[in-house]
């Protein structure tokens, strides 16, 4: 007996496959219509239920990757614009998006119902609707097996197990297998908008299956369906010329209103008021998600957990401090009852079961506020000597659960990541994704490219993006930025432009979170799909923010360089000097060398303090003790300019007048100025009476990127808050204004205090170890600056730099006394296998030729030519020229080959001395110099402004180290390129801070609009620059302000006689 629904015939419709199936498709063993019999389900209409409670089942947002292209929240607003009462969000293979759909669909006056499209490698898709809690549960474990076994089925996975969920599909022969399997309930036959409607009419009127209106959206209207298209040929690597229809949506796949659909199904109204129906049975009326999810240690139960959490932190307690006081044991108990209210034991455990393998950590973040996390040795600054407060990382009316950060080596992370994951497992941890989305020079590329443009015309733009893309969007930049004035882009690049402007935001692909991990006490598919990154390790389908919001509480595990650096520069120091300096008790906050070196800004190299601005603060604050170091680094922020001008100016005793005096109570340190984020959270609470909930809140809604509708309504409580509690109106707008300079990017006092101490052990090892420091740096690339600027810096640190060598060259660089010499790791196309290779062999005794390396190394023939190029045989030539050593490795090369034949295995060693060398003259200077940059990237041997003295001695100029001799004259110098900074004006224009260098310093340079206008294209030139400015000089720090610049290597002589003719008799030359 068929189930009671009897259908009226479609008119017929064209038929055609929809952008989710492929051209391999694996039939079903009973694919006939002639299918099952339903012998307990039976389908009735209601009335309840009128054709135009139409609800959209199958809707896709830029979460179905490279094929959707609208936000959740474009849709659901479309879906409430239209009169929709719920809607469904399926994207494909993803529950990435849920959410933040769920979120939008209540903001939006929707009923959010869950679900994805699941689409198998060889078999046809169906899309899964959520009913229930159990429902979610088994959609993630089906999406995890999907995306992690290759061989998944999805009949397979479905006849197994599809309790708590609806089942939608195009596809008679799963359908019937499945109802076979496990009977027709929450089974669906859906009805495309196109496509063959008469023949799923006719097998569901054959089956008993219910039918349901469900045309696939894949955006929002129709003008959007050649982004759609767009993103297809991005996907599949192919000229939209070249575009296969099959492999796109129709371009009727968009969000439509109940009376489109009404029509567009005018054979089938029954299908139409199916939709309600099926929504009303997705009866998940809460999200599936939100309450904290704390990994388990051990197994432990919370007393248990608990009890272990005290006795580690007592031991850890005696560890720290040579002598506990009641105010520890209090800061303790204090601590701990609210972990225990919170059910934070398991976490601390967990944290301090990683963290405990690894010597050099620096735990982070709030954390750091921590006295249980101090005595675990997961953070390393004392919270009670520096004042952290507890609650900014827990606190009872905080209702999301934080996270712990720490940092590892950044070459030990992914050992400390493989140990976590064999510890707990692949189902209880993941990795949180991250969603690499569409920017201004990737749009670009990715569109000229599927528009058949070549490479060389396209990096003619792209590379003018690489330098601007993060300082407005693309049609912005084109239209306004100086950059791209001089480009006259002819046919096809103003539509290139246009669409490419259209990709911007549009995630591309899930990559994995720099750190973030989540431990589960059960699966992790019991909360969230994942799926195995190109890295090989499982990531969620959340990014941080999802994975926060629905209670999944991560660990934070970064690499961090500069810890490396520290390491590799204590051990360099044991191993050259015999100072043994334990990292445990390496805490050199009261050394007055490093205090020095940090406030005169000489940071370059040291973490967190290194950059232009900070340096620049340093200097103007000449504080270099712990305390400032934090405040300093915490004040620098990107909308805080001004409040940085004013604390220094108050630093030096400036007078001022306060915004009010509760400012100076709260902040008496910061002369009332807020610094770090608790600073905003104690003002909230103090002037505008919010709880620490709320003020926490705040706190949250400034660092969000979507911040703008939460923050209007944070900014009526404020502000009706504290004009409640008397304050005048203009205080509270001022200091509104103060705490809107935290939005997107500020710091903890804890965080900054951590990441200080990092600082501080940076700074010292240059001041007491400069060479092994510098090594250290060089060696792990780690930092702001370029190599080569790091190599300029060891010259102005009076180190020799020393090229690499055969015989002295390790594979790091190499600090020891005043020298530095590089190492083979710095030689580009070096393989690593040559590089060990030959630090190994010269263990049995220095090699004594270029013939002797070549016999007992046997290197790649590439690597041999490389070695020579770099000079790094020079000191085995025994006489020759580099041409001769060529030529000697060519010899060898062609015996090697003859020697073994064709086809035999390569013999390492020669008994037979190589044949005579013929005479051939060393190359010039210019091509060795040539060479040498070629090999190693940067000119190492020499400074490459010495190669100018011709023009430098035309031109008088000031030295750099000279330029504070000059201050409110206007001056020339010669600069090196070393970075630069562009910002946007208040008026929207871009002007840039640039760091240049002479052979003697550093000096910080400023390019106003106008002048940045003028000259911003030559900025993307790596050569010498002729400058002329004003130096002009604030609390110390000199600066240069250009008001013109040339080319060194294009002033003409007779120019820079006029030049020398103007030059103040006080200019001396640069030589």
């Amino acid at each position: 007996m068929a189930c009671g629904i009897r259908a009226r015939p479609c008119s017929p419709r064209p038929t055609g496959r929809g952008a989710h199936q492929g051209p391999h498709v694996r039939p079903y063993p009973d694919d006939t219509i002639g299918a099952p019999t339903c012998l307990y389900f039976r389908y009735t209409f209601s009335m309840d239920f009128p054709a135009g409670n139409y609800v959209p089942l199958r809707v896709h947002s830029h979460h179905s990757l490279l094929r959707g292209t609208a936000t959740v929240k474009d849709l659901c607003r479309a879906a409430a614009s239209h009169g929709c009462e719920a809607l469904a969000l399926t994207d494909t293979n993803s529950v990435g998006g849920a959410v933040s759909f769920w979120e939008e669909a209540q903001a939006a006056g929707l009923r959010p119902i869950l679900g994805a499209e699941i689409c198998p490698v060889n078999e046809p898709p169906a899309t899964l609707l959520v009913r229930n809690s159990d429902g979610w549960r088994r959609l993630n474990h089906i999406l995890t097996a999907r995306l992690g076994d290759p061989s998944f089925s999805l009949a397979t996975a479905l006849r197994e197990d599809r309790a708590g969920l609806v089942v939608l599909a195009e596809n008679p022969g799963l359908l019937a297998h499945l109802a076979r399997a496990s009977g027709c309930q929450s089974l669906y036959v859906a009805l495309p908008r196109h496509g063959p409607r008469q023949e799923l009419l006719a097998f569901a009127h054959s089956s008993g299956l219910p039918t349901v209106a469900a045309p696939s959206v894949f955006f929002v209207n129709p003008r959007d369906h050649p982004l759609h298209r767009l993103l297809r040929a991005i996907a599949l690597n192919t000229r939209l010329s070249r575009l296969p229809a099959s492999q796109t949506a129709p371009h009727l796949s968009w969000l439509m209103s109940p009376t489109e659909v009404r029509r567009a199904f005018v054979d089938c109204p029954e299908a139409v008021a199916q939709t309600a129906r099926l929504a009303r049975d997705c009866t998940l009326s809460r999200p599936p998600w939100g309450e904290a999810v704390f990994p388990r240690f051990r197994h432990l139960s919370d007393e248990q957990a608990l009890a272990e959490l005290r006795r580690k932190c007592e031991t850890g307690m005696a560890r720290r401090y040579t002598r506990v006081t009641q105010v520890h044991r209090r800061r303790l108990d204090h601590e701990l009852a609210l972990v225990a209210t919170k059910g934070f034991s398991g976490y601390f455990l967990v944290v301090h079961d990683i963290v405990s393998r690894w010597p050099r950590t620096c735990g982070r973040g709030s954390a750091a506020a921590s006295l249980i996390a101090y005595t675990l040795g997961i953070t390393h600054v004392d919270p009670v000597r520096h004042n952290l407060f507890f609650e900014r990382f827990l606190n009872a009316g905080r209702r999301d659960p934080p996270d712990i950060d720490v940092d590892f080596a950044w070459d030990e992370r992914d050992q400390v990541l493989e140990a976590l994951f064999a510890r707990y497992g692949r189902q209880r941890a993941a990795m949180v994704c991250t969603r690499v989305c569409f920017r201004g020079r990737a749009a670009v590329r990715e569109t000229a490219k599927v528009f058949g443009l070549p490479a060389a015309e396209i990096a003619t733009l792209t590379r003018r993006l690489a330098r601007t893309w993060h300082h407005g969007s693309i049609r912005e930049l084109m239209r306004s930025h100086p950059l791209f004035r001089d480009l006259d882009l002819q046919s096809p690049w103003p539509e290139i432009i246009n669409w490419a402007a259209r990709l911007e935001g549009i995630p591309r692909h899930l990559s994995v979170h720099p750190g973030g991990v989540v431990i589960v006490p059960s699966h992790v598919a019991d909360h969230v799909a994942m799926q195995p990154s190109a890295k090989g390790v499982n990531i969620i389908q959340w990014d941080k923010d999802a994975a926060e919001a629905a209670g999944l509480v991560k660990i934070d595990l970064l690499g961090n360089r500069s810890l490396a650096v520290i390491r590799d520069a204590l051990a360099a120091v044991k191993a050259n000097q015999g100072i043994d300096i334990p990292y445990p008790e390496f805490n050199p906050l009261e050394d007055r060398r490093t205090r020095d070196l940090l406030a005169r800004g000489d940071t370059v190299g040291v973490f967190y303090v290194e950059s232009p601005a900070m340096r620049q603060l340093q200097i103007k604050t000449g504080h270099g003790d712990f305390e400032h170091l934090v405040i300093h680094s915490s004040i620098i922020r990107p909308a805080a300019n001004t409040y940085v001008r004013e604390y220094v100016r108050r630093l030096h005793g400036g007078r001022y007048r306060s915004l009010h005096p509760l400012m100076d109570r709260l902040m008496p340190r910061t002369y009332g100025i807020m610094v770090y984020q608790e600073d905003v959270a104690r003002v909230a609470m103090a002037m505008a009476g919010l709880d620490a909930a709320s003020a926490d809140g705040l706190r949250k809604t400034l660092a969000r990127k979507d911040r703008s509708r939460r923050l209007r309504d944070q900014k009526h409580r404020f502000h009706a808050g504290a004009l409640a509690r008397g304050y005048r109106p203009e205080v509270v707008d001022a200091v509104w204004h103060m705490i809107l300079s935290f939005a997107g990017y500020s710091f903890c006092k804890p965080h900054s205090a951590s990441y200080a101490l990092v600082s501080f052990k940076s700074a010292y090892l240059k001041a007491h170890h400069p060479a092994e420091f510098m090594a250290g740096v060089l060696t792990n690339r780690g930092g702001y600056y370029s190599t080569f600027a790091y190599i300029s810096e060891c010259r102005r640190m009076g180190l020799q730099v020393l090229l690499p060598d055969v015989n002295r060259s390790h594979i790091p660089y190499r600090g020891h006394h005043r020298r530095l010499r590089i190492g083979l790791m710095q030689i580009r196309g070096l393989t690593r296998a040559t590089q060990e290779a030959l630090v190994h062999e010269r263990r049995r005794g220095a090699y004594r030729s270029c013939e002797d390396l070549l016999r007992r190394l046997d290197p790649d023939p590439a690597d041999i030519r490389l070695l020579i190029r770099a000079g790094a045989c020079d000191s085995i030539a025994c006489g020759r020229t580099r041409p001769q050593l060529a030529w000697q490795a060519l010899e060898w090369e062609q015996g090697r080959r003859g020697r073994n034949g064709p086809g035999l295995p390569l013999l390492p060693v020669f008994a037979t001395p190589l044949a005579p060398v013929p005479d051939a003259p060393q190359p010039d200077q210019a091509t060795i110099l040539r060479h040498e940059v070629d090999a190693l990237g940067f000119l190492a041997s020499r400074h490459p402004l010495t190669l100018y003295g011709r023009q430098m001695v035309q031109v008088p100029t000031v030295h750099a180290c000279d330029l504070a001799r000059h201050v409110g004259q206007t001056v020339h110098t010669v600069g090196w390129y070393v970075t630069g900074k562009v910002v946007n004006t208040r008026s929207h224009e871009q002007m840039e801070f640039i760091s240049f260098e002479d052979t003697s310093a550093l000096y910080e340079t400023i390019f106003f609009p106008d002048v940045y206008r003028r000259f911003c294209t030559m900025l993307t030139h790596t050569r010498p620059y002729l400058l002329r400015g004003r130096v002009q000089v604030e609390f110390g720090a000199v600066t240069l302000t250009v008001e013109d610049m040339r080319f060194l290597d294009n002033v003409p002589q007779a120019a820079a006689a006029r030049f020398k003719r103007r030059g103040h008799p006080e200019l001396r030359h640069h030589g």
